[in-house]
């Protein structure tokens, strides 16, 4: 019987010269000799009048290679991954500065906001509905059928300014009464950082947060 003893481990991906392990190919290097010793001892040790089959140390061997490729694959797929992040960070970097719109809430200071808000093409009526931090309503204005954009000024029923803080806005579309759909009223406004990571995301004033991909328009500041 061909006695196979611990060689030299297989080579792995090449690098340049002098370039350190990285942790993977560390791991796996010293794992392949392991599996090689291990396998070693147990031909040295099997019973001769019943040798294990050929068959058998082919399977083990695909098995680790299997493995050991798929350590590698992930390890190229969260390199490609930190690659695009910091792709796709700079060019929402380009965003700091803009107004943006999306589907979020907006931090409301004393300035008008401005909303994208387009009734339901068969209603005949339509309002906004403004609601606070805490859940309630507190403010409501009539919209125009057809209209795509509309103003809030952020004043309440006697034309004082409402408190600072967090608005979000709804529209709500009505037929002969009754109200058939209610939307989210998008919200222009002013991206003050961007975040990488596996979901980029935008900060915008009064540090509301919203994934990058929810953007739906962009303007200059």
């Amino acid at each position: 019987m061909t006695e196979i003893s611990p060689a030299s481990p297989v080579p792995g991906p090449a690098r340049a010269p002098n370039a350190p392990a990285s942790r993977a190919d560390r791991l796996i290097s010293s794992d392949f000799n392991t599996f090689l010793r291990m396998l070693t001892t147990q031909l040295k040790n099997q019973d001769p009048l019943n040798p294990m089959d050929n068959s058998e140390y082919a399977v083990q061997l695909a098995t680790f290679s299997g493995v050991e490729q798929q350590v590698r694959t992930n390890t190229l797929l969260e390199s490609l991954g930190t690659q695009l992040g910091v792709s796709g960070l700079a060019t929402y970097a380009g965003w700091v500065g803009k107004d943006a719109r999306a589907d979020m809430p907006v931090w409301y200071s004393g300035s008008p906001v401005t909303l994208a808000a387009k009734p339901d093409p068969k209603a005949d009526s339509a309002e906004l509905v403004v609601t606070n931090a805490a859940g309630l309503v507190v403010a409501r204005q009539p919209v125009l059928p057809g209209a795509d954009t509309v103003t809030w000024t952020g004043l309440d029923p006697l034309g004082a300014p409402m408190p600072t803080g967090r608005y979000t806005f709804a529209l709500e579309s009505f037929a002969l009464g009754a109200r058939i759909a209610t939307t989210p009223a998008e919200a222009y406004a002013r991206v003050i950082e961007a975040r990488g990571g596996a979901t980029p995301t935008l900060v915008f004033t009064g540090g509301i947060a919203v994934e990058a991909q929810k953007v739906t328009a962009l303007r200059g500041g």
